[in-house]
């Protein structure tokens, strides 16, 4: 009988196993690499499965477990690991909300709950000391974080020192960083201009933007938080409530929805509220938490190995739909990948519709089995991109149903047969010079705002100059002839001196944009930056070895390699030829790259705001950082001024005035530069 027994557990022993490695490997990716492999709830659900198993089998308790300790985002390189004053815990989660009910309902009577918005970011400890942050670390493994206070000082609503007679001489304040909407739509556009993988919601970004080794690029991208919990000794008040109003009140940024709640019925209707109100919100939630308010009752209430026992999460459900896939297409983008796109019967999500959605390449296709006529789920929880999730059970045999489309051999574009090069999951058409898509893609890219910002040539101009046998690569833009222009449709003789207008300004475009805009692969804006500071001229760089080149910061063997098969081409070496007779900046010094450096913006915030004319917002930015100044997207008590040009946001204006910020003008803060 006991071997009988034995034989039963055996399956569920080796399940706790596997579990355990599965759980494991979803932490690292979720939290180190910032690619999720798992849904929150199906995590969840591993997790409580886990918990099931080794109340089983005791004997094979491991305080290694996932269920021991919380996920970490530690290994990355470059930031200092500090212990935890007090450890860092995740919360218990819920999807149910008569789980939630039976939670309140188990709590001491007339016990007070906090209700607060769960911000789907970045968790950040803040450590303050007399006033001053000396600290801020990420969650870790929940006993130590990395220290990313020089990222956290890029971030507005985060101040740096609290010079009040009240604030105690030490504090710990706790939150989310996070990545707002319009941020995180604006991050991946450029991401996908520059066809390198998107960010599937703003958590994934946020936690990227973090643990970045450029504050200055951090800065760019325009992080906020929100602060949840005061925690250290000798604090005021002695409710969680009363610590965030103090919290409040010192400067921080804590969130107007908390509520107070005294019942079962008003926290289940605050839940049924913010369902629905949180998709107006301007940044990412994905649930409610409770705590108990009395911050003695919370010690009471005490702690289980990784869970406080005062409070809980309540997880709002992924909303996701049943849809038809009716074909699959195939895109080419501007280096030649071939992304596989699902065409599906419109669907409604989260107020949208949607009716394509990314099938990221032949591995993603296989795996899932996927064929014309399967039903897909299609999901946007906390996602803003919509993705296929999975497909419904086929519910007939019948042999005329498709079979699983093969992955094209040729680019669908104009023929050429496609490559895939060896630890990549994309095939690549490797038509650079005769692909439509990839030429067009090219060009939009080169002059994209952040590249030469050449205005009037956007997709639909830049396609008609193409078809019309004007335009065959980048250099063909500085061969442009008004009359040639004037002639095509829609154009006319305005917008064809417009064109030319910016095609001659581009020309003092400094060396390092210059080099983002010729659209090397892997090269984006910052690493040209880097790139270019280090080789000053295109004549050093054409000559730089893989070795060489790998010696500057992010720039990998990936990376050098495509740089020195650029300048390999002979096609390439026209086009620079051309491109240098056209008179661009192909060495630095000779153009507004060559900033000056001093401390006359020190400790000022800076708000810019309207469109200037001698030179672009992005410059602007660089003059701030590089005299010692802070940008910030937000007009608040600390802003310094705003640099206002033309066309001024009346939302900033009236902040501004609300305030008694004051406004310079283009001149006035040139002037103030000197």
């Amino acid at each position: 009988m006991l071997d009988l027994f034995s034989e039963i557990e055996e399956p569920e022993r080796e399940e706790l196993k596997a579990l355990r490695k599965e759980l494991e490997e979803a932490n690292y990716k979720y939290y180190v690499l910032n690619m999720p492999t798992l849904s929150d709830r199906e995590f969840d659900e591993k997790m409580h499965r886990l918990q099931d198993l080794e109340a089983m089998f005791p004997d094979m308790f491991d305080p290694k477990s996932p269920t021991q300790h919380v996920g970490s985002d530690l290994g990355k390189k470059g930031f200092e690991q500090v212990k935890h004053k007090y450890p860092m815990l995740s919360l218990a989660n819920s999807y149910s909300r008569e789980e939630i009910e039976e939670w309140v309902r188990k709590l001491p009577s007339n016990v007070e709950i906090v209700c607060e918005l769960k911000y789907d970011g970045l968790s950040i400890s803040l450590w303050y000391e007399h006033g001053i942050l000396v600290r801020a670390l990420t969650r870790g493994d929940g006993q130590q974080g990395d220290d990313v206070i020089a990222n956290i000082k890029t971030i507005p609503s985060i101040p740096w020192k609290i010079d009040r007679a009240d604030v105690p001489e030490f504090f710990e304040l706790r939150g989310e960083v996070l990545l707002p909407w319009t941020r995180f739509e604006m991050l991946n556009k450029e991401r996908e201009e520059q066809e390198e993988p998107l960010f599937a919601n703003p958590r994934n970004a946020a936690s990227g933007t973090l643990k970045l080794q450029d504050p200055k690029e951090v800065a760019r991208r325009g992080l906020d938080t929100y602060l949840y919990y005061m925690i250290g000794e000798n604090l005021p008040g002695k409710t969680h409530f009363e610590r965030l109003e103090t919290a409040k009140a010192w400067g921080f940024h804590i969130s107007d929805a908390i509520k107070v709640c005294h019942s079962v019925d008003e926290v289940m209707a605050y839940i049924a509220y913010w369902d629905t109100e949180r998709k107006n919100l301007p940044v990412a939630t994905d649930g409610i938490v409770l705590k108990v308010n009395n911050l003695a009752q919370q010690e009471e209430l005490g702690y289980t190995a990784k869970t406080p026992r005062w409070a809980i999460a309540y997880k709002f459900p992924a909303e996701k739909q049943l849809t038809l896939l009716k074909e699959i297409t195939y895109q080419v983008g501007r280096t030649g990948v071939i992304t596989p796109v699902a065409n599906l019967e419109p669907v409604q999500l989260s107020g949208t519709v949607v009716q394509r959605a990314t099938l990221h390449n032949e591995d993603f296709i296989r795996q899932l089995d996927i064929r014309p006529g399967d039903r897909m789920w299609v999901e946007k929880g906390g996602e803003i991109i919509p993705k296929i999730t999975g497909r419904a059970e086929r519910e007939t045999t019948d042999p005329r149903l498709p079979s699983t489309p093969s992955f094209p051999s040729n680019c669908p574009e104009c023929g050429a047969a496609l490559v895939r090069v060896e630890g990549e999951a994309a095939w690549r058409c490797p038509n650079e010079s005769g692909c439509p898509p990839q030429i067009k893609g090219k060009i939009e890219h080169f002059v994209s705002r952040k590249a030469m910002n050449i205005d009037g040539l956007g997709e639909e101009t830049i396609d008609l100059l193409y078809r019309q046998g004007l335009l065959h690569n980048i250099a063909d833009i500085y061969d442009l002839k008004l009359e040639d222009i004037a002639a095509q449709e829609r154009l006319g003789e305005k917008s064809a001196q417009n064109m030319l207008a910016g095609i001659e300004a581009s020309k003092q475009v400094p060396w390092s944009r210059v080099l983002f805009a010729l659209g090397i692969r892997m090269v984006g804006e910052t690493t040209a930056k880097k790139i270019a500071k280090r080789y000053t001229s295109i004549d050093t760089l054409q000559w730089a070895t893989a070795e060489q080149l790998c010696a500057i910061e992010d720039v990998g063997p990936q990376i050098a390699e495509n740089i020195v098969r650029y300048f390999e081409d002979i096609r390439n070496l026209e086009i620079l030829s051309r491109l240098r007779e056209a008179g661009l900046q192909f060495e630095a010094g000779e153009s507004s790259e060559t900033v000056s450096h001093s401390d006359k913006l020190q400790g000022q915030t800076i708000v810019i705001s309207g469109t200037f004319a001698q030179h672009s917002r992005d410059e602007y930015k660089e003059m701030i950082e590089a005299n010692g100044g802070k940008n910030s997207g937000s007009v608040s008590k600390k802003t310094s001024f705003i640099l206002a040009g033309d066309n001024m946001g009346p939302e900033k204006r009236k902040k501004a005035e609300e305030l008694g910020v004051k406004l310079l003008s283009e001149e006035e803060f040139l002037g103030l530069l000197g």
